[in-house]
């Protein structure tokens, strides 16, 4: 049985899109957590270490393992001047993802992946714990979030290359997700 590229990447695309909707919710979750914090430091006069790191822990989810939901979302930043332009055809669209992918996302993303997981099997090793009295212990489960966020990003930089291809060969499958799509 062959797999078709499309096919692949809408599998790719469901992991990115289950993994930014439960991230999401992360969100309001931080948002409770700062309201209780500063109530009951301005109002109880009471602080706590834990808390104020489980906040910056939470956004750093939000930040990594929701990159690449904005990448397939196609909400990322970029510079759409050009590329929104009423005169570039799809196929200059879709060579101009396919070379960002492959020789700038792909790469840089690459490169964080491997260079981060000593980074957190030293965290593990070493057992790190916050360097702050009351602090989170178990450090490398945050520090662990940089490669899997980095691993989303790479596989739905494969799921884009894939829509490239699909839309460079122009034989009519147009790509949902690239064109507005779920």
């Amino acid at each position: 049985m062959r797999l078709c590229p499309l096919t692949i990447a809408r599998g790719l695309e469901r992991l990115i899109e289950a993994t930014g909707r439960l991230t999401a919710w992360c969100v309001p979750l931080i948002v409770v957590l700062v309201g209780v914090d500063v109530a009951a430091r301005y109002f109880l006069h009471q602080g706590s270490v834990a808390v104020q790191e489980l906040e910056w822990h939470l956004f750093a989810l939000v930040f990594l393992l929701g990159g690449a939901y904005t990448l397939k979302h196609d909400e990322h930043v970029r510079v759409d001047v050009l590329y929104r332009s009423h005169w570039l055809k799809q196929k200059q669209r879709a060579l101009i993802d396919l070379f960002g992918t492959l020789f700038m996302l792909l790469p840089f993303c690459i490169l964080v992946l491997a260079e981060s997981l000593p980074f957190v099997h030293n965290a593990w090793l070493f057992d790190e714990r916050s360097a702050d009295p009351g602090g989170l212990g178990q450090r490398w489960l945050i520090k662990a979030a940089i490669p899997l966020g980095f691993a989303l990003l790479i596989m739905q930089g494969l799921a884009n290359v894939m829509h490239a291809l699909v839309a460079l060969r122009g034989d009519g499958a147009q790509t949902d997700t690239q064109e507005g799509g779920n």
